[in-house]
């Protein structure tokens, strides 16, 4: 149950944020296209940039449903911003529908989120915690990791679509027929639409698998030495983790492996990156920030 749940919730987000703002259509017609674009998107290899950024964008509304964007510094929201772009004109996936935008949280937890659409969120006590803009870089490509392996969509492709079709298709005829026959349809619709939306919350919140979680940290190791920053970084930031780990509750806690795993994981990789130290160019900047 909890799968068709999740399931039909972005099956409906996705109907939503096609059709909020257009003149309604009767019958199945409203799902007969979000099933359509949902099959394309998540269940074969055409998924577009266009179908990620629909799905970031509702997934990037709950996260700001839970957390207040920092507004206290914008010039480090500029320069975050401008970190991220120095590492995706780097990458092999520089173009994006939108592009890629970077989001400061006003939290003093320590977490990090992102979405297929580009839109990665850093929380002000990750942010703080940083000593050096090369560790920025590695929580920054640590998130464009996850964008770029497509781990949102593998998520889906996982849940196995195909055999409960039948089954979400029947209940999205019988909230069709609700929603054109009933005048207070409408009302129940929105409730349901809420609770869609909690539930794409929490598959937010719990992360990516610790496999997913690995691949991406050697991803992001990848980026860095290819935009020139210091991949050791990245395992200082880690280093920081693990430090922290005990004194704090959720953040990364619940929705990254342990520090200690992490750090096991791509040590070995970071030692055959072969790059020029050049911080010491980049600390006057840091300390402006």
């Amino acid at each position: 149950m909890k799968k068709r749940l999740i399931l039909l919730c972005f099956c409906l987000l996705f109907f939503l944020a096609h059709s909020m703002g257009q003149a309604p259509r009767s019958g199945m017609s409203f799902f007969d296209d979000a099933f359509s674009r949902m099959e394309r998107a998540f269940l074969t290899e055409e998924a577009t940039s266009l179908d990620a950024y629909y799905l970031g964008r509702t997934v990037a509304a709950n996260i700001l449903s839970a957390y207040k964007p920092y507004t206290g510094n914008p010039a480090l929201t500029r320069y975050v911003n401008r970190i991220c772009q120095t590492i995706v004109i780097n990458s092999a996936y520089p173009d994006l529908y939108n592009g890629y935008h970077v989001m400061i949280l006003d939290s003093p937890e320590f977490n990090a989120f992102s979405t297929p659409g580009g839109h990665i969120f850093l929380t002000k006590g990750l942010v703080e915690a940083a000593s050096s803009e090369d560790m920025l870089a590695g929580i920054i490509a640590h998130e464009l990791a996850h964008i770029m392996l497509k781990h949102s969509f593998s998520i889906i492709d996982d849940m196995g679509f195909l055999g409960d079709r039948d089954d979400i298709a029947a209940l999205a005829a019988q909230l069709s027929a609700q929603f054109g026959n009933n005048t207070g349809a409408a009302a129940r619709f929105m409730l349901f639409r809420d609770s869609v939306a909690a539930t794409i919350d929490a598959l937010v919140k719990n992360g990516y698998s610790q496999d997913q979680e690995f691949e991406a940290d050697s991803g992001a190791v990848v980026l860095l030495a290819a935009s020139g920053y210091n991949p050791v970084a990245l395992l200082e930031m880690m280093t920081i983790l693990q430090r922290v780990q005990g004194s704090q509750k959720g953040g990364f806690n619940t929705t990254h492996p342990n520090p200690r795993a992490r750090i096991e994981n791509v040590r070995g990789l970071v030692s055959r990156q072969y790059i020029q130290d050049t911080r010491s160019y980049r600390e006057p900047r840091f300390s402006n920030k």
